[in-house]
């Protein structure tokens, strides 16, 4: 299959004739059954027909995903929700109005238009309305329902530059937009509002703090920062291996001096050894580490700036072809938490603490 790779970066929200024509031809490609990736606010997505149980499955296929991993149903009008959902609680209406569009999904019991092939089997629905505005044309012009994963081979690193799109998908779909590089850099934080009150299943950049100041009582999964239970997952990204570089990745906890001793002690024995080594630092620390590759994730004090660059440090370490990697650890509240939940997946939670 030959990829049509487009570019789309509308200025100051609007788009010229040609984006406008490229984006409603990815609109025609959705709705004939074809797959387009396209970016969002968080990362890239990899979008299908979200009420075409065929074009799900092709997802999949694509991805290498399994069949029973959930995809996000997205969408570009809030009035759109009551046609795939069963159930639309007063919680979930209070999320929406506070946090819609943006970086968060609600699951959702579904209505009988959704197919299990979207919701991975379940009788639930995973829903989001993003702030991008390309994302949002391109649904509309697709017929107001995409469900897509994050543009990536499963289990690697989301991508948040069109670069890692085409790495891991030219070939295999009809279309890339290429819309500049992502703007948060991680997936949509994941509430549950099936259950009293409303749990979040995966954390992102809506924090459990914000959504407490909307609803109240939230409560939060504990497997979002251990091991998977091996239960079914009950959300995108729950069960399997997820954002992992090729080379091994540990994540290194405790007072900085000790961080930077264990680090650079082992990374000289792995050298020694014959792996290339990596090391994800913060600004703070970074000049303190020898390794064949040193890489500056951001400060401490910018959350934001750290986890727009995870994902980015992970692909380049692929890049470079390092085989052994180690990270510093982080903060496990506020936007924190998402940040450690991604870093520990990758990692497979082999966490070392000094």
């Amino acid at each position: 299959m030959e990829t049509e790779i487009v570019k789309v970066r509308p200025e100051s929200g609007s788009f010229t004739p040609e984006e406008d024509a490229s984006l409603r031809r990815a609109g025609d490609i959705l709705r004939k059954g074809g797959l387009v990736a396209f970016p969002t606010e968080t990362v890239y997505g990899l979008g299908g027909d979200a009420l075409n149980r065929e074009s799900s499955r092709k997802i999949y296929a694509a991805k290498g995903r399994p069949s029973d991993n959930p995809l996000i149903v997205h969408i570009c009008r809030l009035d759109d929700i009551r046609k795939i959902v069963s159930q639309f609680s007063s919680e979930a209406e209070k999320i929406a109005k506070a946090f819609w569009p943006g970086p968060l999904t609600m699951i959702l019991p579904k209505s009988n238009r959704v197919p299990c092939e979207t919701t991975g089997g379940l009788d639930t629905v995973a829903v989001r309305f993003p702030s991008d505005q390309t994302a949002q044309k391109l649904i509309a012009y697709s017929g107001g329902f995409v469900a897509a994963p994050s543009a990536n081979l499963s289990g690697r690193p989301s991508p948040t530059s069109v670069r890692y799109v085409i790495e891991d998908m030219n070939g295999r779909i009809e279309m890339i937009i290429d819309g500049g590089d992502s703007k948060i850099g991680l997936e949509s934080t994941i509430v549950d509002c099936t259950v009293t009150p409303p749990q979040i299943l995966r954390p992102g950049y809506i924090t459990k703090e914000m959504l407490e100041s909307v609803l109240g009582e939230v409560d939060a999964d504990v497997t979002m920062m251990s091991v998977d239970s091996g239960q079914a997952p009950r959300a995108p990204g729950m069960k399997y291996r997820h954002y992992a570089p090729k080379g091994d990745l540990v994540i290194v906890e405790g007072i900085p001096e000790r961080v930077i001793s264990y680090i650079n002690e082992h990374a000289e024995a792995d050298k020694k050894a014959g792996e290339k080594t990596g090391v994800i630092g913060t600004s703070e620390l970074l000049e303190k580490y020898r390794a064949d590759s040193v890489k500056c994730i951001g400060s401490r004090s910018e959350e934001d700036g750290i986890a727009r660059n995870l994902y980015t440090i992970l692909r380049q370490f692929d890049d470079e072809n390092v085989t052994r990697i180690y990270s510093e650890g982080f903060e496990t509240d506020g936007l924190g938490q998402a940040i450690m939940n991604r870093l520990l997946k990758a990692a497979g939670h082999h966490v070392v603490k000094v």
